[in-house]
């Protein structure tokens, strides 16, 4: 059953290139401070786990070589933001940036994305790479990762925007 709620969302026009830009870009500043956080969290680990001796590190390499010489620092941080942006998606549709700019990611109906459809836009988006698309299709104006998911991006006014982000916390 649809609810007012997803009326009202599934008849807000699909978001532009230049707009997904602009949230984009603000989310790269948020992206930044919880790859900031994350390497602290993981250095910080590196460090309990020399000081308890249950690694050795040579002179030469510290624990943030330690880290990088292997691949699971870099999938952990890749594991970290797509946390990040997947819960922001599947809960309330908005990242920081999104809200910022009164954009809303949703089904095509109105309503939340799913667990599902979220893994797939994470998998498919290429770090915002995707939605060059946008450029190409004019007429409805998704990127490659909401054809994929099954979902679309919209501008909602401002009223709409306001009502929606007390409505979510």
């Amino acid at each position: 059953m649809i609810t007012e709620a997803q009326k009202l969302h599934a008849s807000f026009p699909s978001a532009g290139f230049l707009r997904r830009l602009a949230a984009w870009f603000y989310d790269l500043l948020v992206a930044a401070a919880i790859i900031m956080l994350a390497s602290a969290l993981a250095l910080a680990f590196a460090g309990l786990l020399s000081a308890t001796g249950i690694i050795q590190l040579d002179q030469n390499t510290d624990h943030a070589a330690w880290l990088s010489q292997g691949p699971w620092y870099g999938i952990y941080l890749v594991l970290v933001l797509g946390t990040f942006f997947g819960y922001f998606w599947k809960t309330s549709g908005q990242t920081v940036g999104m809200r910022a700019w009164r954009l809303k990611l949703q089904n095509r109906d109105g309503s939340k994305l799913s667990l599902k459809q979220t893994v797939l836009r994470l998998l498919t988006c290429f770090g915002g790479i995707g939605s060059l698309w946008v450029l190409v299709d004019f007429k409805n104006r998704r990127a490659i990762q909401d054809y994929v998911a099954g979902t679309e991006l919209v501008v909602l006014s401002k009223d709409a925007n306001q009502l929606f982000y007390w409505h979510d916390l």
